[in-house]
């Protein structure tokens, strides 16, 4: 076996020893950059009808100051919406994300206070929430609004921080809200919202989303998007490799970025100016 070919081998196997030959690849292939990272970088959102229906309700909910609930399945794209939609905003709008939401309520305060740039002088709840209404309507004053946006909010550890949530909504003037809140998670996110201790913040979400898998054109699509992000514009996974791909993933992109991206590494072991259906079989054979 050829050295390029163990070290690619390799590199499927164990992750930490492919970083040359990213670097190889990446040369081989004529990319400037990895296409199929985990990192939830916006650029290569590909806008499918589903995740181009989920931006757009999102910007209308942050639009109208208003409560969204979008669930999704695991590794469909929800963080990388988060991300598009905070690069979307105008500069009139203050966003305010949360990323780690197994908070206590007087924590979930604490970091609402910290992301809009408040002193940590108040302790107690009741100062806090009174700290937080002043700002919010400081910058208000200052024509700007606010975007609260809790990713991963199914590991929001009780009920009683979604209730501070709730209180946090109550914040408002005569004809508007003085913020807009996002709630995204995985799919049992909705089904706990449904029971009776969540009815008080269910009733004041307006806008709800489903996000699901690709379909099989819209997954091969988003390897060629991703491709083309990474600065390849020329066919390299073949309509067999496609096929696979999609019979392997489910649609789901994160899966499909695991295995589209060791193929790569298993093809410029090979030599291969084409990613086709036997390298994905066997990237997917070495993986399990």
């Amino acid at each position: 076996m050829r050295s390029a070919e163990c070290l690619a081998r390799n590199a499927v196997l164990d992750p930490l020893r492919s970083s040359a030959v990213n670097i190889m690849y990446e040369d081989f292939y004529r990319l400037r950059e990895k296409p199929f990272t985990k990192t939830p970088d916006p650029r290569f959102l590909y806008h499918s009808r589903k995740h181009a229906e989920a931006l757009a309700r999102l910007q209308l909910a942050v639009e109208d100051q208003d409560i969204i609930l979008l669930t999704g399945d695991i590794g469909c794209g929800k963080t990388t919406l988060s991300r598009a939609l905070i690069d979307s905003l105008d500069e009139r709008i203050h966003p305010v994300l949360i990323i780690n939401p197994r908070l206590s309520p007087i924590q979930l305060l604490q970091t609402v206070a910290l992301r809009l740039g408040m002193d940590e002088e108040q302790h107690t709840r009741h100062g806090l929430l009174e700290a937080i209404n002043a700002k919010l309507y400081e910058l208000y004053e200052q024509g700007k609004r606010t975007a609260v946006i809790l990713d991963e909010a199914q590991l929001v550890p009780g009920k009683e921080t979604f209730e501070e949530l709730r209180l946090l909504t109550n914040f408002q003037l005569d004809d508007q809200n003085l913020l807009s809140l996002v709630l995204i998670g995985q799919t049992e996110l909705k089904a706990r919202l449904a029971k009776r201790p969540y009815r008080a913040l269910r009733q004041r979400i307006s806008l709800q989303y489903h996000l699901g898998p690709l379909d099989e054109q819209e997954a091969g699509e988003y390897v060629i998007h991703r491709l083309a992000v990474a600065g390849r514009e020329a066919p390299l996974f073949d309509a067999g490799a496609l096929s696979v791909l999609y019979r392997e993933t489910g649609g789901v992109p994160r899966r499909i970025n695991i295995i589209a991206g060791n193929a790569l590494l298993e093809g410029f072991g090979t030599g291969a100016e084409t990613i086709t259906a036997d390298i994905i079989e066997n990237v997917v054979e070495e993986m399990r």
